[in-house]
């Protein structure tokens, strides 16, 4: 049990650093063009990070590891374009709560399939 929030604190700390440090503005503007390189390669950094994570601390093999990381990449993308476009088509901006309420469902959905991933290794 202990060892599981060890992981789950260490892709917590690889989400923050990727979302809210390392995330380039060209990034987060393309998002929510379907396909567009640039947020594909925003999804693909959490993947790496993910899988990076699950190696290094688990006794994981290298493919299991990239399968959860490729597992991530999927869900961090489309959990992104849905929460893009959805603001975007109601207009939401900082200035509507709905927004806050929109980020925050993003950032619950990703924290949620971090828990699968470890209750799927366990």
């Amino acid at each position: 049990m202990e060892f599981a929030l060890v992981v789950l604190a260490l892709l917590f700390v690889k989400h923050w650093y990727i979302d809210f440090v390392n995330q380039s503005g060209e990034e987060v503007a393309c998002k929510g063009t379907y396909l567009d390189w640039r947020g594909v390669k925003h999804s693909l950094k959490h993947g790496v990070g993910t899988a990076i994570v699950l190696f290094a601390v688990t006794t994981l093999d290298f493919e299991t590891a990239l399968f959860f990381g490729a597992l991530d990449f999927i869900f961090h993308y489309h959990i992104d374009w849905a929460k893009i476009n959805i603001n975007k088509e109601n207009n939401y901006t900082v200035e509507h709560p709905k927004f806050w309420a929109w980020l925050g469902a993003d950032q619950l959905a990703h924290n949620l399939t971090y828990l699968f991933i470890i209750w799927a290794i366990i």
